[in-house]
């Protein structure tokens, strides 16, 4: 199977022009914006039956996640992959529409953004994480699919029925026409990382949040989040091409992705089991409690205090 012949970019007019690249972004945050703003409204799914923030509140914490995402994403990938290009030509760093964002990036761009978010209007950091990550499997699924639709961060070569060519007329083709990836089938690497970060880690969720009403403690969920994302991350390393920028000591079994996920899994079972523990709640908050069973009274016998 080839890469099928779908145009990076939807429609241009003179040097402007919109990618489903930048479509994916627009829509992850979007539809993650929209989704909060429909959980809040059930305030017995939060701690203390009362969500930690209101819809204008909201509003202005998609702007800061949105910095974050795209400024972290930016420079994590210039640190982590794709420094000495920057390092000859500074002006290249603001190239994005050419390509270039890391996700571990963006991860710690938006840990910062919530961290100061959380400060300056006294929201628990635990809960807004929780919020934070209830919403991102959803930009991860579109921004995986944008990936394959650019022909980009491929698999490794394999046989398996599914392989695909990653060439098109639009794609993973250098200036003479030659197919950067080869003309081998390979895994796609990334529809398996918008099935296991996308749609696995946000039915997880969503079992955890609506069923076992886990957001009642605050930090499980970002805690399942962040370990998710990190064992999926590592495991589908082991069958993602290598990006052509890293070392050539981290193009073997053990990858750059791999190292930046494991201190997620770890951090993430952390969190998981603070929260277990009921060392993330805040204090102050009311916590409805056990039914009671009334007893009947009993009276005493005569002559028996």
């Amino acid at each position: 199977m080839t890469l099928p012949d779908i145009n990076p970019v939807i429609f241009q007019i003179g040097p402007v022009a919109l990618r489903w690249y930048a479509l994916a972004y627009v829509a992850g945050i979007a539809l993650g914006w929209y989704y909060l703003t429909q959980l809040i409204k059930r305030e017995t799914l939060w701690p203390g039956n009362r969500a930690p923030v209101t819809n204008e509140n909201l509003e202005d914490l998609i702007i800061w996640m949105a910095l974050g995402v795209i400024l972290g994403g930016r420079i994590g990938y210039v640190v982590f992959y794709d420094l000495a290009p920057i390092l000859r030509n500074p002006l290249q760093f603001f190239k994005v529409w050419e390509g270039g964002m890391s996700f571990h990036g963006g991860f710690i761009g938006v840990c910062i953004a919530g961290v100061l978010y959380a400060r300056k209007h006294k929201i628990s950091p635990w809960t807004l994480g929780d919020m934070l990550s209830i919403a991102a499997p959803i930009g991860l699924f579109f921004g995986r699919l944008a990936n394959f639709v650019n022909g980009e961060l491929w698999g490794r070569t394999t046989d398996v029925p599914w392989g695909i060519v990653f060439c098109n007329k639009y794609t993973a083709v250098d200036a003479y026409g030659r197919c950067y990836a080869g003309y081998l089938p390979r895994h796609p690497s990334q529809l398996y990382e918008a099935a296991l970060e996308g749609l696995l880690l946000f039915g997880v969720i969503f079992v955890l949040m609506h069923t076992y009403k886990k957001l009642k403690q605050p930090g499980l969920i970002m805690g399942v989040f962040i370990a998710g994302y990190g064992l999926s991350r590592i495991v589908v390393e082991t069958v993602r091409n290598p990006d052509a920028q890293m070392y050539e000591w981290l193009k073997g079994p053990i990858t750059m992705g791999m190292i930046l996920s494991l201190p997620m899994v770890i951090a993430g079972a952390w969190f998981i089991w603070r929260a277990l523990k009921g060392k993330t709640q805040p204090t102050g908050v009311w916590v409805e409690p056990e039914p009671s069973v009334e007893k009947p009274e009993t009276k005493a016998p005569d002559g028996l205090a």
